[in-house]
């Protein structure tokens, strides 16, 4: 059993869980502001346009309600909160390689047979498709 308490705090303790818990701690937080500027700053918006909030919208079916507008709200709150993840990760991504230089290209491992164009090992001194010699000098 003891064995197991320590495999299990080494495993909780890495950075990849301890990023991950942070980040859905954040994220939490995150919802909340997405949340707050959907209800009360964009669905007022959108409201004069029908005279009354997104989220009063409601369709009764047979004693059912069907509340269509708090649904646009969350589609509306998740395409903020993609959008601004997107922008957010754009910027993040764009940080971390400023300081980066580009990779060499990696060095051709194959060539192509002066006589059929064929692809070839590098090293080869006779083509395996077509048999001919190739020359020394090429490579």
């Amino acid at each position: 059993m003891k064995k197991f308490i320590e495999e299990f705090k080494a495993f909780a303790l890495r950075g990849n869980v301890m990023d991950m818990a942070i980040g859905v701690i954040i994220g939490g937080a995150f919802t909340t502001i997405v949340t707050s500027l959907t209800e009360n700053l964009i669905n007022p918006i959108l409201g004069l346009a029908g005279g009354t909030d997104l989220s009063g919208f409601v369709l009764s079916l047979g004693g059912i309600e069907l509340r269509y507008g708090a649904f646009l709200t969350s589609v509306i709150n998740f395409l903020i909160m993609a959008l601004v993840l997107f922008c957010l990760l754009k910027a993040v991504n764009k940080l971390l390689s400023i300081g980066k230089k580009p990779e060499a290209p990696a060095a051709p491992t194959t060539k192509k047979c002066p006589f059929c164009c064929s692809e070839i090992p590098i090293a080869a001194v006779k083509c395996a498709h077509c048999a001919s010699d190739l020359p020394k000098d090429e490579k």
